[in-house]
């Protein structure tokens, strides 16, 4: 469960330990700049990979190269149970499900998997420098893929080399571009090409993105396009990640409700199904999003991925307590202010004392009751740099 910091070149030779203790369980990869990604292994193999800047969108556009026929939005409407029979991200359950049902082939669904495993090991690369933290668990999980780290690994590695070899190490992929000078664009091009330009860079997909629609490797679309950035006629922005499709909720299991755009992110860690659930309707009903997590080993890496603006954390768990947890937290800048609110059907002197020396923000006593939920929520909210 420690970190461990390292470059990011040197992560193969993490993988390689893990591939020859045949490791099951999560790794969790942090960048510089509050980036995670996590990888799912099964006996020292990789299952599946999330995580970073854009894990809906990499997920979509890597479903949409290889199943170009889906109606994609159609399909992820809709919950089903049958994807909440093991503990995996949904990106990785939903492929699955629909393997079952015959609607996506194995292959299909391998190519998904090898291609979005391979975005993010090249965005670890990028990062220079990453923490590292293995956890190891028993994946209940079904079998699409067995990837082996050493071979994606040397496959990154040419890739990074090309992506170097075309003068654009300080470029990332995962960044948009847009036109900033039209009037200077259009003059040093043909009529043609800028209608293309101008249909192509709006800022709405990324390079990635564009590569796909281009049907062109992403190495050669960038390099393409640097004489324009670097003339300041095109910049790369930054652009949020799609919202998550689907909710799957199983006890014992991580869930994410439908996002309301709208409202700030609540998280809730605690094993209790019904307290999960009381508190989703509680806060759901009010607006805010929810996210459920009930299996205190993954919550650390569900918080940095959602990046909730207030987590409620249950005291006692099973194989840890919420001190611990929020202990780890508070040492995560992204988590430093964040209102963290204990909750404990034993509201006693002690426990308050503790919750100070962890820096908790506050306490709320079980059972729930929904006023007093909304109350502290709002109070925290808007009284965001309190802690205790």
């Amino acid at each position: 469960m420690t970190l461990t910091s390292i470059n990011s070149g040197d992560f193969l030779g993490q993988f390689t330990a893990l591939k020859q203790g045949q490791f099951s369980g999560q790794v969790l990869l942090k960048g510089p700049l509050d980036q995670t990604w996590i990888f799912y292994m099964f006996l020292g193999r990789i299952l599946y990979a999330t995580g970073g800047v854009h894990p809906v969108r990499r997920w979509r556009r890597n479903l949409l190269t290889y199943w170009p026929q889906i109606d994609i939005d159609k399909l992820c409407l809709s919950t089903n149970h049958s994807i909440n029979s093991f503990n995996i991200c949904w990106e990785y359950q939903l492929l699955h499900l629909w393997m079952e049902q015959q609607k996506l082939s194995r292959e299909q669904a391998a190519k998904v998997v090898v291609s979005i495993v391979t975005e993010v090991l090249f965005d670890v690369t990028q990062a220079m420098h990453v923490t590292y933290q293995s956890t190891p668990e028993n994946l209940s999980l079904p079998q699409l893929v067995f990837l082996d780290s050493e071979q994606l690994i040397t496959e990154v590695k040419r890739g990074w080399a090309a992506w170097c070899e075309a003068k654009i190490a300080d470029r990332s992929p995962n960044r948009a571009p847009i036109i900033q000078q039209p009037e200077q664009l259009q003059s040093r091009t043909s009529p043609s090409l800028f209608q293309v330009l101008t249909t192509l860079l709006d800022g709405q997909g990324t390079l990635r993105d564009l590569a796909v629609k281009m049907k062109r490797d992403v190495v050669s679309v960038t390099h393409s396009l640097l004489p324009y950035i670097q003339a300041g006629l095109v910049e790369l922005t930054d652009i949020p990640d799609l919202a998550a499709p689907v909710a799957p909720v199983s006890p014992g299991k991580s869930s994410i409700s439908p996002v309301n755009p709208q409202g700030p992110i609540i998280a809730c860690v605690d094993d209790s199904p019904l307290v999960c659930q009381s508190m989703e309707r509680i806060l759901t009903d009010a607006g805010y999003q929810f996210v459920a997590i009930q299996d205190s080993l993954r919550a650390i890496a569900t918080l940095l991925i959602r990046k909730p603006d207030l987590i409620f954390l249950d005291l006692v768990m099973p194989n840890t307590n919420g001190y611990e947890i929020c202990t780890q937290l508070r040492k995560v800048s992204a988590f430093r202010d964040i209102p963290i609110i204990i909750l404990t059907g034993n509201d006693g002197i002690i426990d308050r004392v503790r919750a100070k020396l962890v820096r908790a923000s506050g306490f709320l006593s079980k059972p729930i009751n929904a006023e007093i939920v909304l109350e502290t929520v709002r109070q925290y909210l808007n009284n965001s740099s309190l802690v205790m």
